[in-house]
Formats: structure tokens, sequence, C-alpha cells
């Protein structure tokens, strides 16, 4: 008797996600799950063709920052137009629970600072009905989505929620603080947090300068929260730290010491600063001993450069200090395309920009020198190019058409009707290529991560950051590119099983009918846009995708030729999820 198959994808060319090599081959699905992979003769009450294309599994996205939106909307644009079928959000320490109703607002502007979400949207857009870690979860777990998330616990809302005002001026922990912490941090993992999160970093402030509560957290504080999730039984730990307190070393050495005590797995950010630019040689070598010790730690990199988009849509440009543009920078966009092609307003705001930052706080010079180093800002360009050549800085513009830089930059932001953008590089650009990065992303101890998917929706558009891995390192690239059977199984596999969901990442039978169905020689980034679209029509940086014929969610598919079906059979995931048993 014919199996009865809710889908059969046909004759596409499968990456399933071990890296093992590409093979021709249908897939089966029934119940949300592969039920055979290879020559299919029975019927699906859907049949895709897929010759010609690319299969993978769904992407797993270990590095977001849906902790609000996931609360209000059931879309989580703009990773599930880059075939993200699993987003893991609350990293970098900041989220919205535990929380008790009078620190609210301090969330808010944690989340605000650090992360660069309006406020006014989070405002409008959280309804606030949990105090507890399980009960935010709850609240998760009655909308249906696009995609699964996975929630992790945040230190910041955690230290806050136990210390008050205390741990909000980063004053140490009590014992009693850190018995509270352990306790609650046991109660969110078995309540079906994936893990928890951290952040050691000065880059992190909220909206009004204060550093993350987390920032100073004591050795045994972390250690306390981390024994937390050893007394649960499961969970992962994200960190994200400067790692000079005092230096990478004495940094690092307490690392290890968490996760030998607590048996939990733990990743943390790498990139590489271009102040010192083999740094990260250097802790991607200790991550690589640790793991030669049985600690399993890993590394998040990206796969491009990290930075910030500047321009006319953007929160920020190289005029944004100039008082001539702050005038203006509250403005509707078309209000403010109308008064930069103003003839004298233009000769005003370059003799402001020419003037330099005389009389300005060392905090704003700060700022101003980062966005106006033109020898490190390109023209983004449409389709994007995230990898140009110094050459084509708005430096080396400048010198070659005898103008300032100023004036280049200011003939950039109205072009096209304001909608280009330039790419400000601070991280992973120090050579002026990638190449630095391709090493990150072939070593054995890192996962690819850190694309901020709904975070920073003012300055970056890095949810893309799944379609930039494959058609980028694996067709684009001049040199120096990756199979494609390794680049899947980086974005699937690998980063599923560092989050402890063995069911999904790897197409074969019982594991979870999460699936792309892949175009390739049209996968592609296309440019930014803002979007008003966010609660009190607060603006965000949205990037779209070419190339992705069908996305799938347990058997069901969300989005055909990046267009929404309507299906939304995402869930709230509740904690790891084991292996499918053995057929």
């Amino acid at each position: 008797m014919a199996r009865q198959l809710d889908c059969v994808i046909r004759g596409g060319t499968v990456a399933d996600g071990t890296g093992a090599a590409l093979r021709e081959a249908d897939i089966a699905i029934a119940a949300g799950k592969i039920v055979a992979v290879g020559k299919v003769p029975d019927r699906g009450a859907e049949e895709i063709d897929a010759r010609g294309q690319i299969v993978t599994p769904g992407f797993v996205d270990v590095h977001t920052h849906y902790d609000g939106q996931a609360t209000w909307d059931s879309r989580m644009q703009p990773s599930s137009w880059h075939g993200v079928t699993t987003a893991v959000m609350g990293n970098c320490g900041v989220g919205f629970a535990p929380v008790k109703p009078q620190d609210r607002d301090r969330l808010v502007e944690l989340m605000e600072g650090v992360e660069d979400i309006p406020g006014t949207a989070l405002h409008e857009g959280l309804a606030w009905n949990w105090q507890s870690f399980p009960e935010y979860l709850d609240a998760l777990d009655a909308r249906p989505r696009d995609m699964d998330i996975c929630a992790q616990l945040p230190h910041g809302a955690l230290r806050v929620f136990v210390m008050g005002e205390r741990g909000a001026n980063l004053e140490a922990a009590t014992e009693d603080d850190i018995a509270q912490m352990r306790r609650l941090s046991a109660e969110a993992v078995a309540a079906g947090a994936i893990g928890f999160s951290t952040s050691r970093t000065l880059n992190h402030r909220t909206v009004k300068g204060d550093p993350t509560p987390s920032l100073r957290a004591t050795e045994a504080e972390l250690m306390g929260i981390a024994l937390g999730q050893k007394d649960a039984g499961k969970g992962v730990l994200e960190l994200i730290s400067d790692f000079n307190q005092p230096d990478v070393e004495t940094e690092f050495a307490m690392v290890r010491r968490i996760v030998a005590a607590s048996g939990r797995p733990l990743s943390l950010s790498l990139g590489q600063a271009h102040s010192k630019p083999d740094g990260w040689r250097d802790l991607l070598g200790m991550i690589d001993r640790a793991n030669e010790d049985g600690l399993e730690i890993k590394a998040q990199v990206a796969p491009r450069p990290i930075g910030l988009l500047l321009g006319l849509q953007a929160s920020a440009s190289p005029f944004s200090h100039l008082p001539s543009y702050q005038k203006i920078s509250a403005l509707p966009f078309d209000q403010r395309l109308a008064a930069m092609r103003d003839p004298s307003f233009r000769a005003q705001l370059l003799l402001e920009a020419d003037g330099g930052g005389a009389g300005e706080t060392n905090q704003v010079l700060t700022a101003t020198r980062m966005l106006t180093n033109y020898g490190m800002i390109f023209p983004l360009g449409d389709p994007p190019n995230y990898e140009p050549g110094e050459e084509t800085s708005l430096a080396n513009q400048a010198r070659r058409e005898g103008r300032s830089a100023n004036e280049v930059a200011y003939d950039l932001m109205i072009a096209n009707d304001g909608r280009d953008f330039m790419l400000l590089p601070f991280a992973n650009y120090a050579h002026f290529n990638l190449d630095d990065t391709g090493e990150m992303l072939g070593a054995k101890n890192t996962l690819m991560g850190l694309g901020d998917g709904g975070a920073h929706v003012g300055l970056i558009s890095d949810g893309s950051f799944p379609t930039y891995l494959l058609s980028h390192w694996g067709r684009d690239r001049a040199h120096g590119r990756i199979d494609l059977a390794t680049l899947v199984k980086r974005q699937t596999s690998d980063n599923a099983r560092a989050m402890g969901l063995l069911d999904r990442g790897v197409i074969a039978p019982g594991m979870r009918a999460d699936i792309n169905v892949i175009d390739f020689a049209r996968l592609g980034c296309q440019r930014p846009e803002m979007a008003y679209d966010l609660p009190a029509g607060g603006k965000r940086l949205l990037q779209r995708a070419t190339g992705y014929t069908h996305t799938m969610v347990a058997g069901q598919v969300t989005y055909r030729d990046g267009a929404p079906t309507g299906a939304l059979p995402g869930r709230l995931v509740r904690g790891s999820q084991p292996a499918p048993a053995a057929a």
C-alpha cells in the first residue's frame, strides 16, 4: 500500500547538512518530519519540483534579538526571508524577563541602547503580561510563527530582577543574590530556556549611556548562574566580552573554570579588531586548547565585515553630528532629502563638515572620527558589495576626483533618491579583504553567528548573513571559496548541535522537515531598505533575498519565492531537543 505523504520534493541536489557530498535525491515528508531520502515512488499531497536547485536543511541562526518582536509579530523578518527556520534569541545578556513592573522601562532602555531597537516601538509593542521567565515563555508560546524560536535567560534582566538598583549600578552580588540567581537560572532552563547569556563589554550601554548591568559581574556570580543550569541538567551559555578584564588570558581562564564546573557548553563572540588585527588568533587558539582538554567552547563568527550602514535612511551618517543636519534629522525622509538637495543647505553643511569638531564632547568626537573615517567607508552599491577593494573607499575616490571626501559622501547620500548606503566596517576588515574571515569560517571550533536579526535596526541589516555565507563564499568570491556542502553544514547541523537541537539541521529520515529549496544561481542579498512597520511607526532596515523558491518549517511551506504562504507552523522550542529514535 502506498504511503500517505504530505509532500515530496523531487530531484533536487541535496546538501544534507552533514558535510557529505551533494547528491540528487527525492525527499518525502509526512506529519512534519522527513520519512525518506532517495528515490521516492509514492506521491505527495504536494509535489515540489526541485530539479536544478539546491535542497538544504532550514538554517539555524544562533544569534538574534527577536525578544520583543516575537511577542507581537508572527513573522521573524528579515531572518525568515533568508532561509532561517530556527532562531535563538536573548543573546548578549539583554531581554525582557524576568522583570518587576517598576523595572520595565530600565529593560527597554537597555535593549534600545545595546541593540538599537526603538524604545517607542518596545513601549507600544510589549504587552508585559509576564514577570517570571517561565511566564515570558508562556507568552511566547501563545503566538504561532513562520519559524521556531528559542529563548535564552538574559543576565541584565536577571540581575536587575534580583538586585534592583544595586544590580543596575554594577554592585557586586552577595551570596544571597547569587543563590537566588542560581535558583532562577535552574527554573528558567527547566521551563524551557535554551540557555543563559551575558555581556562584559563596554560597547553595550543603555540609551542613557549607562553600562550594561552585567559588565562587572564577578566570577562567583557567573559561576552561580551556570551552576543553575547544571542543576537543571541542560542549557547553553553565551558570552560577549572585551577580554580585557584585566587581559585576555585572565578572562578566558575564568571562562574555562565556569565551563569545567558547570559542564555546560559555551559560545562567545569573535571578530577581528582593527586595532589588533591578529588578536582573534590568540583567542581562537585558547578555544582550541580548551576543546582539546574536553571543554566545549565555541566562537561565534560572522561571514563578512562587522560594521554600520550610513546614509539618509540610516540612523547615522558622516554628517549626523553637525548642527545643520541635526535640525533636519527628525524630519520625514522626503523632507530630509529635499533639504539635502538644496544648494544652500549643501554649502552650509559642507562648511560645517570641513570645520572639524571644535567644541564637541569627547564622546561626540569619538563618534565623529569613526563616521568620517573615509579610508574605511565604501559605497555599498546595489547589489550590495560587502568585500569592496581599498581603492573604492570614499577617501580614494575623493583623491581620484580631486574633491573632498565630505563632498563624495554628501553626493552618495542623495544619489538614487537617497536610497543608497555606505558601508563602514569596524571589525573583520583590517586588511581590506575577508581572508581572515575565511580562516575563522574554516576553523574547527567556530559557529556561524552574530547576525543580530531583529536588532540594530537603524544601523545594520545583518540578518542576511545566511544568504551571504552561501552566495559569496560558495559562488561569488574570486578566491578562497568554500565548498557548498561545508557551508550548509556550518549554518545547519553545526549550529543545531551547539544549541542541543538534535532533531533538526540534517536531511535524514526522522528529522524535522525544516527545508530550503534554493535556485543557487539566483541566490543573493538585495539592497537594504528602510521600513516603518514597527509598533508606533518605528523604523527598521530590512533586507530581502532572492533565490529561495521554497522555505519549509515542520513540513509546511512558509515562503514561496520570498512571499509568505500564510502558514505559521513555527513554535517556541522549550530547551534542547533530542535526536529522533532510529527507525
